[in-house]
């Protein structure tokens, strides 16, 4: 019984101090409903997600060579840039315009069952959790539509029109006999 006063009035303590005292932005931060609390922190573990599986790698314009400085705002919007290998040229896909004509339950759905082309990483989406695939979708619609849609695929037999690496492994170089009897 003595357990459950001291919690209750340990409980109601800081709400007594918080309505006597003059609002402060902590007090009234600490007051938001905990819905809101916790979409906002399931959109901080989808930001987080994004930087640490890649997603930008791809999906970001410029973001390995500025060592992912690009700006937040201009995050996940597809390239023009495609991968060209014996699948044909496929490109990152515009993920801001992909969530926005999709619920979650399609994007978790789509992301445990799609079998994509390389160089994406499908089946590291296909095992990812339901809830770091909810809050990457958070986290993206977040970020609100924005961009154009990536080219579409070439398939192997046709030119790309598009800037395109290479992503086929390459024999190492041959040395020059020169090089071979320099000591």
């Amino acid at each position: 019984m003595t357990y459950r006063i001291v919690l209750m009035c340990s409980l109601a303590f800081p709400l007594i101090v918080s309505i006597t005292s003059p609002a402060s932005a902590e007090t009234v931060a600490s007051l938001k409903p905990p819905a809101a609390t916790s979409r906002s922190s399931s959109i901080e573990q989808g930001r987080y997600l994004v930087r640490i599986a890649g997603c930008n790698d791809c999906h970001t314009p410029g973001y390995p060579p500025s060592g992912g400085k690009t700006p937040e705002a201009q995050w996940l919007l597809g390239d023009n840039v495609g991968f060209r290998g014996p699948w044909g040229t496929s490109y990152p896909a515009n993920l801001r315009l992909l969530v926005k004509s999709m619920t979650e339950a399609q994007w978790v759905k789509m992301a445990h069952t799609a079998e994509m082309r390389p160089p994406m990483p499908w089946f590291a989406l296909r095992d990812m959790k339901d809830s770091d695939l909810r809050a990457i979708y958070r986290y993206i619609r977040h970020l609100g539509p924005a961009g154009n849609p990536a080219p579409a695929y070439v398939p192997p037999d046709q030119e790309p029109t598009t800037p395109y690496i290479v992503f086929v492994p390459q024999p190492p170089a041959q040395k020059s006999a020169m090089a071979e009897r320099a000591p």
